[in-house]
């Protein structure tokens, strides 16, 4: 991992950034399970909501994140869940349940029915949860940053120890209003953590092919540090995304995480993803997946594979049971077209 400190700037002199991951422990089998059962339900409940998307059950766009599972897993394991806030893209699902938001309700949003955290009227990219302290998944490209400098500020403003987790794919990196938020972030030493997920791929075009220079690196002229991990590897992660909410924590301002992962299906449901290779997509799943690297660590350390196999009953019976909520749940009313339009709250 590579860290781009702050350079030619006079809050640099007494700033650190976070040393890298490196040298970590061994887990102990409870973590490995922990991370082990996250992981499994991200990529179960996502294959789930494949097959609802193909039976015509959700309508509209539905961005699955089934390879990835190791970046939100890591960095909600390094987050304080009752300060922190997270707000993120339209591939949202798997930091719905990171953030411990209830499987049914997820699923429930994305069928579009009553029993849905957003009432069946947000789907797939557009529910959230006060309690949970998540900010929604963003339709709009890049817009999910900007809400996150917003998050930022208002936990500057109340000084109540929390730091903004605001995610971004490699395609919206290149938007213009990232570079507006890591000016204002770096301006106002805003409590924020930028997560660059890097699957290596926008719709249908290659890191390599629409982005110029290294991502983590652009905040540099901000005076914001960053660094690189790999995404396929939940420990590092975890141990990148420590550091780097220590540094914040510690009044540094913002700090630019880029995490280097893979998606194994296309952007979207609608997407067939001829632009890669059937090989390059089995390299990954094969050598790399995240998950299967657990599975193997924990066997390594003596956990059977009834164990396994009963963990992953656990998770498939929790998957049937939201879909099964979902498929049972009803439609929004039609007098629901005109909730949710405007809340006023009392002085």
């Amino acid at each position: 991992m590579a860290a781009a400190k702050k350079k030619d700037s006079a809050k640099a002199s007494n700033k650190t950034a976070p040393k890298d991951g490196a040298g970590r422990n061994a887990p102990s089998v409870d973590v490995l399970k922990k991370y082990y059962r996250d992981m499994l339900l991200i990529r179960r409940f996502e294959e789930k909501a494949g097959q609802l998307y193909g039976m015509g059950l959700i309508g509209g766009f539905c961005h699955l994140y089934i390879g990835q599972e190791a970046v939100v897993t890591g960095i909600s394991a390094a987050q304080d869940n009752d300060k922190d806030t997270v707000v993120t893209s339209y591939r949202d699902h798997a930091h719905m349940l990171a953030c411990d938001m209830d499987p049914k309700g997820i699923m429930a949003e994305l069928t579009g029915r009553e029993g849905g955290y957003s009432r069946g009227k947000g789907g797939s990219m557009h529910m959230f949860s006060k309690e949970k302290r998540f900010f929604g998944g963003h339709g709009i490209v890049g817009a999910g940053t900007a809400i996150g400098a917003g998050l930022g500020f208002a936990h500057k403003y109340t000084k109540d120890g929390g730091v903004a987790v605001a995610y971004m794919g490699d395609g919206a990196s290149n938007q213009g209003q990232v570079a507006e938020c890591y000016n204002m972030a770096a301006l106002w030493d805003l409590p924020i953590l930028f997560v660059i997920e890097n699957n290596q791929y926008g719709m249908g075009t290659s890191v390599k092919r629409s982005s110029a220079g290294t991502l983590y690196r652009r905040g540099e002229g901000y005076g914001i540090p960053g660094e690189q991990v790999d995404g396929m590897d939940v420990f590092a992660v975890e141990a990148a995304a420590s550091q780097a909410l220590e540094y914040i924590r510690s009044g540094n301002g913002p700090y630019i995480l880029e995490v280097m992962t893979y998606r194994y299906r296309g952007h979207s449901m609608s997407d067939p993803a001829k632009y890669r290779t059937k090989e390059e997509v089995a390299s990954f799943k094969e050598e790399r997946d995240p998950i299967t690297s657990v599975k193997d660590m924990l066997q390594t350390q003596g956990v059977d594979e009834a164990e396994l196999k009963e963990i992953d009953k656990e998770i498939k019976a929790i998957v049937n049971e939201a879909a099964t909520f979902a498929q049972e749940s009803p439609e929004p009313h039609v007098d629901e077209l005109w909730t949710d339009i405007l809340v006023e709250e009392s002085a």
